[in-house]
């Protein structure tokens, strides 16, 4: 009896799972399909990008920063022993465009902003709001999600590039002015080393799809939480646990097709 339960619940929860993949997948779609209102209207996409990409400037530079800071510390101690302390640039700069910066970005912005858009909407829902816009035939999707799921896959690319920038500069404080590595072969090492199409082009290739995913999940989170506190609490917390989740398996998969060849 136990295992026939056991078997009842596990097949209940993968129904459920893929129940709720298909209307993320539906969601995403009228999501596009009516994205053209957006940019009719594209002050309601500027208005966006001021919430969900300016309003994160601050975490995602200093957390850019600082780990900028740590890679530059921890790069020098181990470079030390192999005599290599010139390569300090190439070590900080690959690690915050291949991997660092796109991943700690978009695990930032799933953080603030995720978490934020998901809440907002949720409310809208548990207030009534989306129903009185259905009420006055006005469509949801168009005027609510759509400028919001613009708004974010456009700012994750710049946050992810502001954030590797000012990683850099954090490196280049903590081993070049602190610990004492020659500046020109800092930079000169980093320049000779950093592919734009193969390092750079493929980290906003990398944040522009973790955008992209993070946004649909917080959106339709919102979009389908229970109009209740609780609901808007759960729903909340299911979009940083699965866009955290979403992100690093997409990480993997995405940097063993990009990097497959070399």
């Amino acid at each position: 009896m136990p295992f026939t339960h056991t078997l009842q619940v596990i097949g209940h929860r993968t129904i459920d799972a893929v129940w709720r993949i298909g209307l993320a997948t539906r969601f995403f779609a009228l999501t596009l399909m009516y994205s053209g209102t957006s940019f009719r209207r594209f002050h309601l996409i500027i208005k966006e990008l001021f919430s969900t990409g300016v309003m994160s400037l601050i975490i995602i530079i200093v957390a850019g920063l600082f780990v900028g800071m740590v890679l530059g510390l921890q790069g020098y101690e181990t470079l030390q022993r192999y005599g290599s302390e010139s390569a300090l640039g190439v070590m900080v700069a690959l690690g915050l465009v291949r991997e660092l910066g796109p991943v700690v970005a978009a695990l930032l912005f799933a953080s603030r902003a995720g978490s934020a858009m998901t809440a907002e909407i949720g409310l809208m829902k548990a207030t009534e709001q989306i129903s009185a816009m259905e009420m006055m035939a006005v469509n949801p999707i168009a005027r609510i999600v759509a400028p919001r799921f613009w708004a974010g896959v456009i700012s994750m690319p710049l946050l992810a590039a502001m954030f590797s920038a000012v990683g850099v500069f954090g490196g280049y404080f903590v081993g070049v002015i602190q610990i004492g590595v020659d500046e020109g072969s800092f930079w000169s090492q980093m320049q000779a080393a950093v592919d734009f199409r193969e390092d750079i082009l493929n980290g906003v290739l990398k944040s522009f799809v973790f955008g992209t995913v993070v946004t649909v999940i917080a959106l339709f989170e919102g979009f389908d939480a229970p109009p209740t506190a609780e609901g808007v609490s759960g729903a909340t917390t299911r979009t940083v646990v699965t866009s955290s989740l979403a992100i690093l398996m997409l990480d993997f998969v995405l940097t063993a097709i990009m990097f497959r060849g070399n």
